[in-house]
């Protein structure tokens, strides 16, 4: 047998890699973390997930404060402002305690963390930064990185065109931003900088927005989204960008073509999806190839074609997602090391942070019916939940969609302010199997937000008690 340096090396250090790498280490096995990053952490932590929650966070309590529901709480402001500058630097803040928590997490555990970009020499050595490693087992868990979009050249320094990373970094309340995308990023970067004061577009290629989403939250998004001041340009393309000086001009036109018209902004942020990290890992001296969308293809396990490879996250199929990547880190681990990993991808939730919150896990009313399931449907609004309307939260509802002929529950989706926090409930529902009855019948606290799954799910019975 040969003489391996590490049991297990993983590649990349972002939700995925570094849980595998610290499961990997909590189970006796000598493991390594290659990352090319300053910190770790991924784009999750560091350009995703992590400031972009921050950046919300800040721009919700001045939105709040100067324009939102406090005075109608008696709270009483005069010539609100917001700093920029220090509403970023407390965005820093938050990213450097976090990776600063995982590099404490590798030390405590033991981990070698590799400095530098790994890449394949042969199923069981990678080079990184010069220097050659070994391992019996290598997980790739790359990740992801934004999707370009042909004829809009972006330039994150400049300020004017930007991607997601740059969104987050703007030195300036834009006058005019064009987001182009109507998917969770666009949305939830738009949202803070609509609060902050800008006037916001959304230009999204398909007729309705968040793609994938269940129809009716899709069709709510819409309004909610008009409502705040959004305007919508659906069913559009963009088909070119000029920059000069400060002020970009779009070319747009109608998705089916033609309706050719320019709309001129001071930023564009592009928000139309992110794509695998697999480039210049060295694949090709392994002999693994990847699937028509560029992403390594596993089995149930997360094992590769290639024996000793594994990969996880964004990488493979499936939802681009920082908790999926986490499941499937602590799985790929556990079946490195002889135990039984499994992620049920069934029951994957999504969230969208923007005010309200939308939320789902499980399958569409769409999905289930395309699926062969004969279904029943109990939807309940915010409106009538005594917790939502005593915090002015009027928007949103929650949909529960069970098999008609079992009553187990197919899908859960919720629109309100909390949602993110009460999917959860759902997701953990459905891993257990169970049927609109059992969450009928499970006695929730009043007065919350969740009492409105229950009465949802009620009403998947017939009968729902506050409509």
């Amino acid at each position: 047998m040969a003489d391996y340096q590490y049991d297990v090396l993983v590649i990349g250090a972002g939700p995925g890699g570094y849980v595998a790498a610290i499961r990997a280490a909590q189970l006796g096995l000598k493991t390594a973390c290659a990352e090319g990053r300053e910190t770790l952490g991924g784009t999750c932590l560091n350009v995703g997930c992590i400031p972009s929650k921050a950046l919300l966070h800040g721009s919700e309590l001045f939105e709040e404060v100067a324009h939102g529901t406090a005075a109608k709480f008696g709270v009483k402001t005069t010539g609100v402002e917001i700093d920029l500058s220090v509403l970023q630097g407390e965005k820093a803040a938050a990213v450097k305690d976090l990776t600063g928590g995982i590099e404490f997490l590798f030390k405590k555990n033991k981990i070698d963390w590799l400095k530098g970009y790994a890449q394949f020499k042969d199923a069981h050595t990678v080079e990184v930064a010069g220097t050659t490693y070994t391992a019996k087992h290598i997980v790739i868990a790359t990740g992801s990185s934004v999707m370009p979009l042909p004829n809009v050249e972006v330039d994150n320094d400049a300020g004017i065109i930007v991607d997601s990373t740059g969104a987050l970094a703007l030195d300036r309340i834009p006058e005019h931003l064009v987001v182009i995308g109507g998917g969770v990023i666009g949305l939830e970067l738009g949202s803070v900088w609509r609060r902050l004061g800008a006037k916001v577009t959304v230009v999204e290629f398909l007729d309705q927005l968040f793609p994938g989403m269940d129809g009716d939250v899709r069709k709510e998004a819409a309004k909610i989204f008009k409502k705040q001041g959004f305007e919508l340009k659906l069913s559009t393309k963009v088909t070119g960008a000029q920059v000069e000086g400060k002020t970009v001009t779009l070319d747009i036109e109608a998705a089916a073509g033609g309706n050719a018209e320019q709309l001129k902004a001071d930023a564009v942020l592009v928000a139309i999806g992110r794509r695998a990290n697999t480039s210049g890992l060295g694949l090709e001296n392994i002999g693994l190839e990847l699937n028509a969308r560029g992403q390594i293809e596993t089995d149930h396990d997360f094992r590769t074609k290639v024996d000793g490879v594994w990969a996880i996250g964004d990488v493979i199929p499936g939802p681009m997602l920082a908790h999926k990547a986490e499941d499937e880190g602590i799985a790929v681990a556990e079946n490195i090391a002889g135990l039984t990993g499994i992620v049920n991808h069934d029951v994957i939730p999504g969230v969208v942070y923007t005010t309200p919150e939308f939320a789902g896990v499980g399958l569409t009313e769409e999905a289930a019916k395309a699926a062969g399931h004969t279904v029943k449907v109990g939807k309940f609004p915010m409106l009538a939940n005594s917790r939502a309307k005593t915090n002015r939260e009027p928007d949103g509802f929650v949909k529960v969609i069970a098999d008609a002929t079992t009553d187990r529950v197919l899908g859960v989706w919720i629109i309100a302010s909390v949602a993110g926090t009460m999917i959860a409930q759902a997701a953990q529902a459905m891993e257990f199997g169970a049927t609109s009855e059992d969450i009928a019948y499970t006695c929730h606290a009043h007065p919350t937000h969740s009492e409105a799954i229950k009465e949802a799910a009620m009403a998947v019975q017939g009968k729902p008690i506050h409509i």
